[in-house]
């Protein structure tokens, strides 16, 4: 099952962990995890897949 977020969405959540992590500072790195579906792309075809998505504030 896949569902669709919307850009705003997604850069609200961002900001919200962003302005939590400015709040309260942590002795550790705070990351977020984003997995993207690819349309015509065989996993079993082309094992390898990678690149970065850059977030500007």
């Amino acid at each position: 099952m896949t569902s669709k977020v919307s850009r705003d969405t997604l850069y609200e959540c961002v900001n919200g962990v962003l302005e939590n992590a400015k709040e309260k500072k942590r002795n550790f790195l705070e990351t977020v995890e984003l997995q993207i579906g690819l349309k015509n792309y065989d996993p079993q075809k082309d094992k390898r897949f990678s690149g970065t998505v850059k977030y500007v504030t």
